[in-house]
This record gives C-alpha cells, structure tokens and sequence, in this order.
C-alpha cells in the first residue's frame, strides 16, 4: 500500500460519537461495470425533482464525459444529491472497473454507507468483489440492489444466495450480513422489497437509505476538520476541493489552513463555499460536520489534504490507494510524421499534462526515464492507460507509447508478480478454447460454473502479464461472444515465460501512399490493417503476417500501364476489408520492438527502428 490503512472517522480528533446532521445521508453506490448503477442514479433524480417536468435530460446524465458516454462506463466519480421528504441524500457515482479503483477508495472516505448493486441475472462479478471489499474494510452499511429484474433469465433468489456467500468470503460482520434487499428495474425506475410484486416507484429505495443509512456523525463544535477526496476546476474559481467535512463548520470568508502530504501548511481563505442540489452546484453560506461540500480559493490543493481551522490544525490520514501494476513508456513522437496532426507535441507539453493528471488521480504514477523525452507511467490496468491516452489525444496532443509492461517487485530474494482473478463467461462450445487459451498464459482453471443456461462460467487465477493481448484472441475464437472480466488478486512467484505473439509484422519498406493494387497482393501474407490512400513511412507496420517472422513489404507499389489491353485488365480488384485498429487494439498488439503512435487524428503502428537495413531480424519461434 503507498499510504496507511486509517478510516479517516477513526483517525479524525478530537472525535465526537454524536450525530452531525440527522437530516443528511452520504451514501456510495458500487457495482460491476453496466449493472445499471449511472442509469438508476438518473431514475432516482427525476423522481426527487431534481428535474422540471419538461426539462430535456440525456440519458445516464451523470456520466458527463464523452468517453464515458460512448463506452457506457463510469470513469470519475461524480457526486449529486436529492431530496427526500425533509431528507438530503448526498449520492457518489463510482467507477465500476478496477482499473479505476483510485476513484472508488477516496469517494468511500466521503460516505456513511454504500449501496450495491448486482444484476439480477449475471450475479457478483469480480469488480462487484473488488468495490465491496473496500467498503466493508470501512466498516460502511450496506444496500444491496438486484437490479434489471425484468430481464428473462433474471435468477433474483440464485444471485441473493451468491452476494450472502461473497459477504461471508470477504469477512463481513454480523451487522453488515443484516443487509436490506431490494428488487429494482433501473430503467423504468422502480424499487420493491417483494421479489414476486411489481414495484411502482423507487420510494422503498428512497426509505432503505434513510432508514439503514447512518447519518453522519462529527462534533460541529470541533475544530474544522475536512478531507479532499475529489478534485475540479473552474475558468473562473480555478481549483475547486470536494470532500467531506468530519468536524467543525466553515462558512464563506473564513481564514483554512491547508495541511499538505508533505507535512507544509498553507493558509488561506474560503472564497467560494458550494454545496450540490441534483446536478447543480448551489451557493451556500455555511456547512458543517456531515456535509459534502465544495470549497474554491485554495491554490495547488491535492487529493488527500486536509482543510483544517488554523487554531486546530489536526490532519487526517490520507487515502490509502493500492499500488500501480501496468507500466508504459509515454514518449515524444519520433516518426517521420511527427507534428503533422497534433497541437500538443513537445516533452514540456506531455511532462506538464501528466503532472495535470496526476493531481486529480491518486492510483496513477509518473517517473522519469534515462532519457528527458520519455516517462513512465505506471497504472491500474491497460484499459485505465488506454482511457488516459485516448483523453490527451482527444486534446492535441501527439506522442508515441511501448507496449505495457508488468511491475514486479523482489521479497526475500524472490521475484514476485501481479496475479488476477479472471472470469469469462462463455457459450458451452467455446470453453475447451478459453481453457486452452488460459493454459498458454500460465492461467489455471480454479473453478468452473454451469447454470444449465447454455453459458459457463470459468474463473482462473493468471500472471497479469498473461491478460496483455488476451482479449482480442479471446473475441475472436468465441466469435464476440465470450464476456471477461479480471481483477488483482495478490503477488506471486514469477510463474515462468509467456509465450509473445506467434506472428509477425507486415512493416513498409519505404515511404509513400499505399495503392489498392499493392494491398490486394499482399492480402495472401497476412492481414492488412490500412486502407489504400493511406500515407505510410519505412518501419511503419501495416498488417499481420501470417508467419512468425516479420516481412518487409512494398504497399506503395502501382500497376504498370501497357500499350496493349485484354477487355478484363481494368476490372476492379476486391480487397479484404483491412482491420482497422482502435487504440486499446493497437496497445494489445505490439511486440516489444514495436510502438504505437498517438495523434489527434491517427493510430499508427512502428517498429521502434524503422531502417529495415538497421533493424534486427525477429528469430521465429
């Protein structure tokens, strides 16, 4: 762990046990990605009023990103509130993906109780596994939500009797086992407690938090004692602190001081105090022990500070976040197409970009390399780098990465490595593939589930460098219908050699623009991923050999005009439509001499030496 594990209530003094606010709720809705929880935030929203009667809302709101919007995944953790009676429930929307758990492991610190949601149909997933544990660990009481039970092969009592079973395997207390259930259909937002009646509104949902929810406890008389658990800015505020007031009071005007992680104190004012009424930010006066606030006027505050009254300059532990465990090398784009698409493209511009996302992303970490145009950066998982990648590009900037690496460590003398616990879910057909796919990556079968649906559940425990370039194979050998699903599950001895890519590269022997007549002979060696038309240099990798060994190839080659015509010459050539990479593709794909290059407009593959002459030929296997 980078920090110690201290549930801020516990570590925050002086402590009172009485209740700050009875009227307020802080509560944190977990699950597995696509269980519903963003499109039953939304349910809950308009059905608190949060909304005019003829206000035009997008669907799943909260999730205000355009990735998160075209993926269907939470990455940030968002905060609303809604009213309930005399009640004000402060909601967290967490990121349901592992790779995000940064998100997840400040935003508990902000609440007094979590609600989980699990699909009435797939039942606990390895990320539901993931969030619960770390709310448990807080001591927080749990909801817990079977949703989607319209769906036809919902199996509501099956799945109630797999949450109990990962409960007891996560050591659960006596009181957190007294957990309330509740059946819901998120997108025509309803709630029952009666798995056998139709419910008509999420009202019981609304009473469950209110009644099984605690409400905050603090000693408003204390000094102020607040955590920064989120991060946002204004054009015109510039830094905005969100978290959540343990102690005392604070009010507009008020003199803070800033207690740094690197134990310096700053003093300042509250210049702005804001506190969230449905989607909006509200303007308010004062706030006290309880509430979940904003508090703009505060220069360089970081995630993990406390904000503390300057006569009791008491700080709170920071978060504790797990440690990083995918490496990447994020460099200056050295092709020679380099400057041509981005805005962004220097080292300065990409150091100061990374150093940007570090404040707001407490799982991610950057270290300098031997070379000044190049740095580490070390994260959760690959989809969370691809999602951060995708970002800086979408902003202009241009840069190069290698493939992902795995972090290990030594203990005792022994190389240790990251394990994951994977699930795929697969047609029956399909299984004795995926088993032999996993085999290949040093993964081992640990269970095996049938529910007679026609579909398997496999889990297996596999070195993390196993699951690099696992997916697309995946897809393809169960015809896209194989769902996985994996999550970190511990260190352990170094398992051995993986084997790497059995093929090789298609990579252009000279520069040019690639013609159709090229590409349509080169289709028998392999599998092109360009289309013709398109630009390319030497070194650049334009498909997928079909043997182990890489092929230098001539794509700009044109068809020979002669004097002298049969009546089929000109006739159109069909070529095979190319594969044609997206970024999380392209990251999965690279070999160890390869690079993906980043651009705005761009996703191009390159060996690391492009002089064909130059380069070392790659040994077949």
């Amino acid at each position: 762990m980078s920090v110690i594990h201290n549930h801020p209530l516990r570590a925050a003094s002086p402590r009172s046990a009485v209740v700050a606010n009875p009227l307020r709720r802080n509560v944190a809705i977990v699950a597995h990605v696509d269980h519903g929880k963003t499109t039953l935030v939304d349910a809950l929203l308009r059905q608190s009023g949060a909304f005019r009667a003829n206000q035009q809302v997008a669907e799943r709101v909260m999730d205000s990103i355009d990735l998160e919007r075209e993926r269907g995944i939470t990455i940030l953790a968002k905060n609303t509130a809604v009213h309930f009676g005399e009640h004000l429930i402060n909601i967290v929307d967490t990121p349901g993906h592992a790779d995000f758990g940064g998100e997840v492991e400040r935003t508990l610190s902000m609440v007094d109780g979590v609600m989980l949601l699990v699909d009435a149909s797939e039942g606990p997933l390895p990320q539901t596994r993931f969030v619960l544990r770390k709310a448990l660990e807080r001591g927080l009481p749990p909801i817990v939500v079977l949703n989607k039970i319209d769906r036809a092969d919902a199996r509501p009592r099956e799945v109630l009797n797999e949450v109990y079973d990962l409960f007891i395997d996560l050591d659960a207390t006596e009181e957190q086992l007294e957990f309330q259930v509740l059946y819901t259909n998120a997108r025509s937002g309803t709630a029952t407690t009666d798995p056998g009646a139709a419910g008509t509104d999420l009202a019981p949902l609304f009473s469950a938090i209110v009644e099984h929810v605690p409400p905050p406890r603090g000693n408003p008389d204390a000094p102020l004692q607040m955590l920064v658990a989120n991060l946002d800015s204004s054009d015109y505020l510039g830094r905005i602190a969100i978290g959540r007031i343990f102690n005392g009071t604070v009010a507009l005007g008020d003199p803070v001081a800033v207690l740094k992680l690197d134990g310096r104190e700053q003093t300042t004012r509250v210049t702005k105090l804001f506190a969230f009424d449905g989607l909006k930010r509200v303007e308010i006066e004062r706030a006290a022990a309880g509430d979940i606030v904003c508090l703009a006027g505060i220069d360089d505050i970081t995630i993990g500070e406390t904000i503390a009254s300057p006569d009791g300059r008491v700080p709170i532990p920071p978060i504790a976040v797990d440690e990083p465990t995918v490496s990447m090398i994020f460099g200056v784009n050295t092709s020679p197409m380099a400057g041509r698409e981005g805005q962004y493209v220097t080292s300065r511009n990409l150091r100061e970009r990374l150093q940007r996302e570090l404040l707001g992303n407490v799982s991610l970490r950057v270290e300098d390399t031997d070379a000044p145009e190049q740095l580490k950066v070390i994260g959760r998982g690959e989809l969370q780098l691809s999602i951060l990648l995708e970002m800086m590009r979408r902003e202009g900037y241009e840069l190069q990465v290698s493939r992902p690496e795995i972090v290990t460590r030594t203990v005792d003398g022994a190389l240790v490595e990251p394990v994951e616990e994977l699930v795929i879910d697969v047609p029956e057909d399909f299984q004795g593939v995926v088993i032999a796919q996993a085999g290949t990556r040093r993964g081992v079968l640990t269970k095996m589930v049938n529910h007679g649906s026609g579909r398997v559940r496999l889990e297996f425990r596999i070195p993390a460098r196993g699951l690099i370039g696992f997916r697309s194979p995946f897809l393809t050998d169960t015809k896209g219908t194989g769902i996985m699903n994996h999550l970190f599950a511990g260190w352990e001895p170094w398992h051995g050699a993986i084997p790497a890519r059995p093929t090789g590269a298609l990579a252009a022997d000279r520069p040019g623009t690639a013609t159709a007549y090229a590409l349509f002979n080169l289709q028998e060696r392999g599998e092109i991923f360009i289309e013709p038309g398109t630009s390319v240099y030497e070194g650049m990798i334009v498909g997928e050999n079909s043997r182990p060994n890489d092929l230098d190839v001539n794509v700009t080659r044109e068809k020979k005009q002669t004097n002298m015509r049969a009546s089929t010459a000109d006739e159109a050539i069909r070529l095979v439509p190319p594969r044609l990479l997206n970024l999380e593709q392209a990251i999965e794909f690279v070999d160890d001499d390869e690079l993906v290059e980043v651009t705005p407009k761009s996703i191009r593959l390159r060996k690391r030496i492009l002089a064909a002459n130059v380069r070392p030929k790659r040994d077949p296997l």
